[in-house]
């Protein structure tokens, strides 16, 4: 079986490798293959950011530029894309200085994510730094380049995937901010998309024999799952990934779903939205906020930005962990999934249905998951999601608990609860929403569900939570969501905020 040629832009030239294995890491190609050592390997497993860097891809005819963890994406998901390390930003002929800049070219030898950093002390020991300074360049493009000022807030956001042991995050954050008072520079966005459009005009078509296969139709990604049914199917890599860090697996074939451009979209309907499988957490969570603006924190706390950058709606239901963010949002939203093989076409079903055991699902050996319908609000939702975990950012849940109550009349209507953290799956707490339906929205009620919601889960212990802990807080975070829909403010680190040093 062959290897398609992996090519990315680089420096304003395309880059070609031959003979890259379908499991070899983008980190593994730049650091031992290319020879950047800037980007530096840390954790292994997309936590500590350190191998941080940055996507460009064509969207709509425009460029969108993504931060992701080097470290678990997998080399050949960047072909056809632009790329930039550390080195880049201020060898990149294709970043050029603008405004009053562009008048002082000799006298820049940074990018202003380089020199914020400096100027602000952001930089102590270093490691960390390269991955800090490309999510300040992703955030750059992104924010600053569009004229968009870089609050406190959307900093601490965009960086919370990126670690730092020794100097602190307070500089970190002053550079961010301080990146838009500096001689501008910006990718000249034009020339990228025309050298991405001819690299992808001169590579080779893609044919069912390569060992890394990604196909641009969800007819011909249908097809090739049901001819290669031991094919590993990847999108995001955020948790295939860590299977061949940590655990060293090796795979000879790969099935890439996120080229499939039906699986990219989302789609806006009157009586609901399909996201489809291949769309990014960050777009994902994106459309939901628009829908449901009280999940911004929630979704943000969703691991850092490169990760979700990276990582897929899709491949996380799909994925089915018990400990996954957003199957008890979805399954508290109602959520169905779509399922399709080239044999039967497509079937849905509830997303709580999915599951038949720890990461075991109903689908068929050449069946996929294609796009997920998540139902419009009713006028008397109340929705609200918490997560629970030891670290606020950054971190995997010990619960994760979303309740989603229709009230009218001081009666509630309607109850639908996800829960994850708490059995084999990501569960549906269909006791206690039979508990809630039709009963009046008091404390006793509250109280008597919160009994009900505890005695319906017997959750395990391990390192993040004992089994006891985990149903008291099922239990308090029910009496929380009824003191909150009383009007009781919030009282968390969401209000709190950090302040600049003067």
């Amino acid at each position: 079986m062959t290897t398609q040629p992996l090519q990315f832009l680089r420096r304003g030239q395309p880059v070609a490798l031959g003979n890259v294995p379908p499991d070899r890491t983008l980190l593994e190609v730049l650091r031992e293959d290319l020879g950047c050592t800037g980007t530096k390997e840390g954790c292994g497993e997309g936590d500590c950011g350190a191998c941080t860097v940055v996507l460009g891809e064509e969207r709509g005819g425009q460029l969108h530029y993504s931060a992701v963890n080097s470290c678990i994406r997998l080399a050949h998901s960047v072909n056809g894309m632009a790329l930039w390390t550390v080195e880049d930003l201020a060898e990149d002929p294709l970043i050029q200085p603008v405004g009053d800049a562009a008048a002082a070219r000799q006298t820049i030898t940074l990018h202003p994510a380089q020199e914020a950093m400096v100027q602000c002390h952001g930089s102590q020991c270093g490691f960390c730094t390269p991955g800090f300074v490309m999510s300040l360049f992703g955030m750059y493009q992104n924010h600053v380049c569009h004229g968009e000022a870089i609050t406190r807030e959307l900093a601490q956001e965009e960086l919370s995937g990126n670690l730092c042991r020794c100097t602190g995050y307070r500089p970190i954050l002053d550079a961010a901010q301080q990146m838009a008072s500096l001689p501008g520079m910006a990718v000249n966005e034009a020339e990228v998309l025309q050298k991405l459009k001819q690299m992808a005009h001169n590579q080779s078509a893609q044919t069912a024999d390569f060992s890394y296969i990604a196909p641009t139709s969800q007819a011909t990604l249908l097809a090739a799952r049901a001819a290669h049914p031991a094919a590993q199917i990847v999108a995001g890599c955020t948790d295939v990934g860590l299977w061949v860090t940590k655990q060293h697996k090796q795979y000879s074939q790969v099935l890439d779903v996120t080229r499939a451009v039906e699986l990219r979209q989302v789609a806006q309907h009157p009586d609901a939205i399909h996201i489809g499988a291949a769309v990014t957490l960050t777009d994902a969570f994106a459309a939901l906020t628009a829908q449901w603006p009280q999940l911004h924190r929630f979704a943000t706390r969703f691991a850092g930005l490169p990760v979700r950058n990276s990582g897929t709606l899709g491949g996380n239901v799909a994925n089915g962990s018990p400990i996954g963010d957003s199957m008890p949002l979805l399954i508290a939203l109602r959520a169905q999934v779509v399922l399709a093989s080239q044999a039967r076409g497509e079937r849905q079903l509830p997303l709580e249905d999915l599951y038949t055991g720890y990461r075991q699902n109903v689908m068929a050996p050449d069946e996929l998951l294609v796009r997920i319908v998540v139902p419009r609000p009713s006028a008397q939702e109340q929705l609200r999601a918490y997560k629970i975990s030891k670290r606020f950012d950054d971190d995997i849940s010990a619960v994760c608990l979303v309740l989603n109550l229709d009230i009218a009349g001081g009666t509630v209507q309607r109850a639908s609860i996800g829960a994850g953290g708490v059995a084999a799956t990501p569960a549906r707490a269909r006791q206690t929403e039979a508990a809630l339906t039709g009963q009046p929205w008091t404390e006793a009620t509250a109280q008597r569900a919160a009994a009900v919601l505890q005695a319906e889960f017997s959750p395990i212990s391990d390192m993040r939570a004992s089994g006891a802990y985990r149903r008291q807080v099922l239990g308090n975070l029910l009496q929380r969501y009824w003191l909150e829909s009383q009007g009781q403010p919030s009282v968390s680190l969401d209000t709190l905020t950090l302040e600049a040093a003067v």
